[in-house]
């Protein structure tokens, strides 16, 4: 983890309070799709955790949903304007146990770190299936760019306005996979769980504190005792997790 600047290049809204962010900076360090930033933000004390959708050596690609008062800031942020960013953060996923046809599932603002788990497995000549999972037609966004892929894709909205109606389970019900991994909710992942066919891995969504493992704010009961969302995670296997009753 280093603390570095990154430059704003665009910041535009993709979807119902959804905002795309490109960063240019030293970006190096990220090596697995599912990590994290932490943004200082003016006025605010905690830094904002937001996952990484994509990146390469000089540039961040991050997408974050306007809900509260640090999302609110970073929306109205500038071309040009300078961020102090913790990078990165997490273990992100391990596509070792992916096998050949791995399922991506990922619900609302979980969606963005799949696209580069996505393009990860492509690289490695794997065979990735993608549900995407949204409320309605007005929140979906990065439709287009898993398409662009040239991956099969499933869509779902609850109120049905826009492709399957249903959950992101309505979808994967029918399909084969070798393993899955997911980004997204916690009633998702319950869902999920109820279903899941594999193994697979779990990047949860926690509100933090630090970001690095020193308060322990954030906790994930597991077979080996409680593991810190931000450090041990976000990323965690199926078979480790202890689903709470």
């Amino acid at each position: 983890m280093e603390q570095k600047v990154f430059t704003v290049i665009q910041n535009i809204k993709i979807a119902k309070d959804v905002y795309k962010m490109e960063l240019s900076g030293d970006a190096s360090g990220v090596s697995r799709p599912g990590q994290f930033v932490n943004i200082r933000l003016d006025s605010l004390f905690l830094r904002r955790p937001i996952s990484i959708c994509d990146y390469s050596r000089n540039s961040l690609t991050l997408i974050y949903k306007k809900v509260g008062a640090g999302t609110e800031i970073m929306s109205k942020l500038g071309v040009g304007q300078k961020l102090d960013l913790l990078i990165p953060l997490g273990n992100g996923y391990s596509t070792e146990k992916s096998g050949e046809t791995p399922l991506l599932i990922g619900g609302g603002v979980g969606v963005p770190p799949l696209y580069g788990l996505c393009k990860k497995l492509l690289a490695e000549s794997k065979r990735p299936t993608v549900v995407l999972g949204f409320g309605s037609k007005d929140e979906v966004f990065y439709e287009e760019e898993f398409r662009a892929l040239g991956v099969p894709l499933f869509v779902t909205t609850v109120d049905g306005t826009f492709g399957q109606k249903g959950f992101v389970t309505d979808a994967m019900a029918g399909l084969a996979y070798s393993y899955f991994y997911t980004c997204g909710p916690m009633p998702m992942f319950r869902a999920i769980e109820s279903i899941a066919k594999t193994g697979g891995q779990y990047s949860f969504e926690e509100r933090m504190g630090c970001g690095f493992g020193a308060c322990m704010g954030c906790s994930c009961k597991t077979l080996t005792g409680n593991k810190r969302i931000c450090k041990e995670g976000p990323v965690l296997e199926r078979e480790e997790i202890l689903w709470e009753k």
